[in-house]
């Protein structure tokens, strides 16, 4: 009687199956029964030879709208082509984006991160319709880039992501957050109307992502580490040509993917994650990495939490120089040589996994294998004996205000410890207009609650705030408290995702004027001077706002999000590892 695997025969180990590049599209096109699906696709361009070749979906998020995202069109088609030439057969196809830069301060900003959810969905959606056999996703603008994790993830059909690259500079080395705090300036009477336009029309030159290492480059290094973009391509700039040549190589390699295989769950480990945040808090990049990579690990069922970033970060240092803490922006680190040499300084030190697999084929060592150093004269990558931190700049906070935890970006330039007065606002108008009608004084911790991922709804961004801050002079002379986000060109002393949030009933929410707050960045924690009895007083009387929507795309977000401490996902599902 012959047991277990039929395929195993005595001494020899099981043969792999080899993969099959079209198991999804032959569902679609093979066979009499398909005739109607294939005469659909000849009268977009496809050939008899073509409905042989496994189907590469390419994800576009291409849109007018945005600087981040006007040039993804032709990278697309870039990308269509490499693909092509490889032996697939290309169909692009667009998903939406929004523009955080232009929405934020506005209630527009409610929108933002339910957006990475819509393009997550409709990536999935599309590719699951069509019977792609793999996908090529590229993303621009802060959200994009999750949201095309999550999809790959979700899908687990062999994927690359490509970064839209970042902008270049501005007229005396602007961008984005120069205007944000030109209008602080301007408000405090430091800049004058016509100093203030100067800037507004200088500080955007052209396509690409906002220009430090903010939201959209952190997510780019951050997808790159986890091995799902080809190497370098998280630093390369908009416009040029090494750019569209990463395009094409990633069309080229997703066939290979497939030939080989390899799909996404090979590659999205929980070592991988490991070396996604190691980077980050090399680069002392955005506090969103920490609730966009708590997503897609969510996607890809990888057990992620909010304390692996403090165990992480209590070994790695932050190593480089950039804006927004820093000085220098990301084209700048372009120039000398990206990340690639940051990784392999961390991977000599032992601080990255480099066994883990790739879109390359290879592992994370072999990919590094050859890199050489950052040239000798250049200051905007520390060495690791010689780290602007030796520790995360991304502090995870816990106590009375935060139970569930709370996400601080502390470069130590802020100092370590904060205490003062609550300053307390219903949302980010009432305190925006406060900070710019000089309200806040120095010493004062503002406190902005129904922020949250179900009471804004959609957690928006506090760069308006904290720009208008540090226009006035008092960024950092003050702290800032939030259930909402920070945009990864905020800086100060500020603190966000904090969880529970207002709109359940979270401490936040029963926090009053004058109560002294204290932020304690070493001990991590934050506090407030009430007793567990006080607050259990105050929430037996304390009634829930209005939503501020009941219907439509924020209504359903609001109705399915999860906490930020699991990454405010709205499906939120049980981890396998």
């Amino acid at each position: 009687m012959i047991t277990g695997n039929k395929n195993r025969t005595r001494g020899k180990p099981a043969r792999k199956r080899p993969p099959d590049p079209r198991a999804y599209s032959r569902q679609v096109v093979d066979g009499v029964k398909q005739a109607p699906a294939r005469a659909m696709l000849r009268a977009v361009g496809f050939r008899d030879e073509d409905f042989a070749r496994p189907q590469i979906g390419i994800a576009s998020t291409w849109a007018d709208l945005t600087p981040c995202n006007m040039h993804i069109d032709v990278l697309a088609r870039e990308a269509a082509a490499g693909a092509d030439a490889a032996g697939g057969k290309s169909v692009l196809f667009n998903t939406i984006t929004v523009s955080d830069g232009i929405s934020m301060g506005s209630p527009g900003m409610r929108y933002s991160l339910v957006s990475r959810e819509v393009i997550a969905d409709s990536i999935e959606t599309v590719a699951g319709a069509e019977g792609f056999d793999a996908l090529v996703a590229i993303g621009g603008c802060d959200k994009n880039m999750p949201g095309c994790a999550m999809a790959m993830a979700r899908l687990n059909r062999p994927a690359v992501f490509v970064y839209g690259g970042t902008i270049r500079p501005g007229l005396q080395r602007r961008d984005i957050v120069s205007v944000f705090e030109a209008v602080g300036g301007n408000a405090a009477g430091k800049i004058s109307d016509a100093q203030l336009l100067d800037v507004e029309r200088t500080a955007i030159p052209g396509p690409g992502s906002c220009g430090g290492m903010y939201t959209a480059n952190t997510m780019a290094s951050a997808i790159e580490a986890l091995g799902l973009s080809l190497p370098g391509s998280s630093a390369q700039e908009a416009v040029g040509q090494p750019k569209r040549e990463d395009c094409r190589r990633a069309g080229a390699a997703v066939v290979a993917l497939l030939q080989q295989g390899i799909r996404p769950s090979d590659i999205l480990t929980r070592r991988a994650f490991e070396n996604a945040i190691t980077v980050v808090i090399a680069l002392g990049g955005s506090t969103n990495a920490v609730l966009h990579l708590l997503a897609i690990a969510q996607a890809a069922r990888v057990r992620l939490r909010l304390d692996d970033f403090t165990r992480i970060g209590r070994r790695v240092p932050v190593l480089s120089d950039l804006r927004p803490s820093g000085r220098y922006l990301m084209s700048e680190l372009i120039a000398i040589g990206g990340i690639l040499p940051l990784m392999k300084r961390l991977l000599d030190a032992g601080l990255l996994h480099g066994d883990c697999l790739t879109v390359t084929g290879r592992t994370t060592a072999q990919n590094l294998q050859g890199v050489a150093d950052y040239p000798a004269t250049q200051d905007i990558v520390r060495d690791i004996s010689n780290p602007i931190k030796k520790d995360s700049h991304l502090v995870v906070l816990y106590g009375n205000v935060a139970p569930e935890g709370a996400v601080a970006k502390i470069t130590g330039k802020e100092g370590l410890h904060f205490r003062g007065p609550a300053r307390i606002y219903d949302g980010e108008e009432a305190a925006t207009a406060a900070i710019l009608g000089d309200k806040v004084r120095a010493g004062d911790v503002i406190v902005i609650r129904y922020e949250g991922p179900k009471g804004g709804p959609g957690m928006r961004e506090m760069l308006s705030p904290t720009g208008a801050l540090t226009g006035r002079g008092l960024g950092d002379k003050v702290a800032l408290i939030t259930d909402g986000r920070f945009s990864g060109g905020s800086h100060g002393f500020v603190v966000g995702h904090v969880a529970p949030e207002a709109a359940l009933g979270g401490p936040m929410a029963l926090l009053r004027n004058g109560e002294q707050i204290s932020i304690d960045a070493q001990r991590r924690r934050i506090e407030v001077d009430l007793s567990a009895a006080e607050f259990k007083r105050r929430r037996a009387a304390w009634k829930p706002p209005r939503p501020y929507a009941t219907r439509g795309v924020l209504g359903k977000y609001a109705r399915a999000v999860s906490s930020a401490s699991l990454g405010a996902v709205t499906d939120l599902v049980d981890v396998k590892s």
